[in-house]
C-alpha cells in the first residue's frame, strides 16, 4: 500500500434547457470522465459510464491511497489524486462523477460546475439547505452551459414512462396519499452498512481533513471514515440513502413540490454497534398538492420490501422496483380493467442518458431542480427527528421554520 506521499498527483427551470454549443460535444465524441469518490458506489457508477460506448475515465480522486490503487483495475490510464481540485485542473476531462459521502457534495459540486464540467452527482444531492442553495447559486451562475444530472437513477427506468400513462385523471382521479416501504435484512451478526476497518486506514493513507471537510473538527478515526452513513456529521441515514430515491421517482412523474410540514419518527432498535442514525422509522410528509407522502423503513425485517402505492379515488398505482401496475377503483371505475407496465429498463440508463445529455445539450432525465426539493424534503425529515418535532418550510423566504 502506497502512502499519499508517494501519489503525484429560486431554482429556474430554464436553466436547465439546452446547453451553450460550446459545450456540446458531437455525437460520437468520446466523452473523457474523471470520478471524485471511487468508492463502493462510485465503482458502480464509474463502471456504468465505462460500459456506454465511447467513454473513457482518465482521472480519479479520493482522499484514501487504496481506492485510488484499486480505481486503477477498472481504467489503468486514469491519472490519480488525493485532491479533487487537483483532478479538476484537468482540462481534457470533460465530465465529472461525484460519489462522496454526503457531507461533501456541496464541495464538490461547486468546483466542478466552477471548473467547467459536466456533473453527475449523487444522490441525496445536498446535505443541508445552505449546502442546496449554494449548489443553486453554482447552478444558476453557469447558466446552463453543463449538464447536471443527479444520481436518482429511477427517475431513467421504464417506469416512469408507465406510471405517466397511469397517472391520468380519469384513471387515477384525487390522489391523496402515497404510501411508501423500504425494508432490509441481514443475517445475525451483520448490521446493515457496517464495513471492516482495515489495517491499511492509517492517517499515513487518510487525508482525514480532506475527509471532514466542514463537519466538525474530530480525531482521526477509521470507523467514522469507512462507517461515515453511521454518523449524523456526513450522513442523512437511510432517509437520504433510500427514500430519496422512492421520492424521486414521484416527484418526477407528479412534479411534486418541497412538503409544508415533515414528521418523522423511530430509532434505534435493532443494531447497537455505535450507529447515530435510526435503523427504524416513519415519515410523514403533507404536499401542497393535498397530499400526504408516507415512508416507512426498517433493517430487522424484509417482508414489506421496497414499494409505493399512489391512492387516487378512482384508481391505484402500485410501484416495486421490478414493476409497476394499475388497478381500479372498482367503487368508481366498475368497468375499469388493471394494467401491467410493460416498459423495459436498462441498468445503465441514467448514466446513459446524461452522457447522451452532454452530446446533445438536451435536459436530463433528473434535473438539478428535482434533487433539490429532494434535498429539502429529506433535510426536513432528518430535522424532525433529530428534533423531536413537526418541522415547516416556508417556501417564500425559503427556510425551515
Amino acid at each position: 500500500m502506497q502512502s499519499r506521499r508517494n501519489f503525484i498527483g429560486n431554482v429556474a427551470t430554464g436553466l436547465a434547457g439546452t446547453l451553450a454549443a460550446s459545450n456540446v460535444l458531437g455525437a460520437n465524441d468520446r466523452v473523457r470522465i474523471g470520478i471524485i469518490g471511487p468508492g463502493a458506489r462510485g465503482t458502480e457508477i464509474l463502471q456504468q459510464g465505462l460500459a456506454c460506448e465511447n467513454v473513457e475515465c482518465i482521472g480519479a480522486a479520493d482522499v484514501y491511497t487504496r481506492r485510488l490503487e484499486d480505481v486503477k483495475k477498472i481504467a489503468p490510464n486514469a491519472k490519480t489524486y488525493l485532491d479533487h481540485r487537483h483532478l479538476l485542473e484537468d482540462k481534457d476531462i470533460d465530465a465529472v462523477l461525484i460519489a462522496t459521502p454526503q457531507h461533501l457534495h456541496c464541495q464538490h459540486f461547486v468546483d466542478s460546475l466552477s471548473a467547467g464540467k459536466h456533473v453527475y452527482q449523487e444522490k441525496t444531492m445536498a446535505f443541508t439547505v445552505e449546502h442546496a442553495k449554494r449548489m443553486r447559486a453554482a447552478f444558476q451562475k453557469d447558466a446552463g452551459r453543463h449538464t447536471v444530472q443527479i444520481g436518482h437513477q429511477w427517475t431513467s427506468t421504464g417506469a416512469v414512462t408507465d406510471a405517466l400513462n397511469f397517472n391520468q385523471p380519469e384513471l387515477m382521479g384525487k390522489i391523496t396519499m402515497i404510501h411508501g416501504h423500504m425494508y432490509r435484512n441481514t443475517p445475525h451478526g451483520k448490521p446493515q452498512w457496517s464495513r471492516p476497518v482495515y489495517p491499511d486506514m492509517t492517517p499515513e493513507n487518510i487525508i482525514w481533513r480532506s475527509f471532514l471537510g466542514e463537519a466538525k473538527a474530530v480525531d482521526f478515526d477509521p470507523n467514522r471514515y469507512i462507517n461515515w452513513r453511521f454518523f449524523w456529521d456526513y450522513s442523512g441515514g437511510n432517509v437520504y440513502e433510500n427514500m430519496c430515491h422512492q421520492l424521486s421517482f414521484w416527484y418526477k412523474v407528479m412534479d411534486l413540490k418541497i412538503p409544508r410540514a415533515v414528521t418523522m419518527n423511530g430509532g434505534i432498535f435493532l443494531w447497537k454497534d455505535g450507529r447515530e442514525v435510526p435503523d427504524t422509522m416513519s415519515v410523514v410528509m403533507e404536499h401542497e398538492e393535498e397530499l400526504l407522502y408516507t415512508w416507512d423503513s426498517g433493517f430487522g425485517n424484509d417482508q414489506l420490501k421496497v414499494t409505493e402505492d399512489v391512492l387516487g379515488d378512482n384508481g391505484t398505482i402500485s410501484h416495486t422496483p421490478q414493476t409497476i401496475k394499475y388497478v381500479p377503483q372498482k367503487v368508481n371505475r366498475k368497468d375499469g380493467n388493471e394494467m401491467l407496465g410493460a416498459t423495459r429498463s436498462d441498468p445503465k440508463a441514467h448514466m446513459q442518458n446524461f452522457l447522451d445529455c452532454i452530446r446533445a445539450g438536451k435536459q436530463p432525465n433528473c434535473p438539478f431542480e428535482i434533487g433539490y426539493r429532494i434535498s429539502i424534503a429529506c433535510r426536513m425529515a432528518v430535522e424532525s427527528y433529530r428534533q423531536q418535532r413537526t418541522i415547516r418550510w416556508d417556501s417564500a423566504k425559503e427556510e425551515i421554520l
